[in-house]
């Protein structure tokens, strides 16, 4: 999986959450445990792939930048290759 699959697998719950009225409790619950899953899958493997983030709300944003658009520039350490990436 590249880091680029792994923030679109990340947003498409969240983006789907917002988009259901706060009645709808138990799917929007549902989603919620969908969305914590991916968003470790998805801290995952940016360390992996050596991009750097402060917290989870950071590695949230990054998620979406890097979805908007596959060109926004990621910080990554020193020594970070680009192995497995597309």
């Amino acid at each position: 999986m590249t880091l680029l699959e792994a923030a679109q697998i990340y947003t498409s719950p969240v983006k789907t959450e917002r988009a259901y009225p706060e009645s709808e409790s138990f799917a929007k619950d549902q989603l919620n445990a969908l969305r914590t899953r991916y968003h470790e899958i998805l801290m995952d493997k940016m360390r992996e792939e050596g991009v750097e983030f402060s917290n989870r709300f950071d590695a949230s944003q990054k998620a979406f930048g890097l979805v908007g658009s596959e060109h926004v520039h990621i910080n990554r350490r020193k020594g970070a290759t680009n192995a497995g990436r597309k």
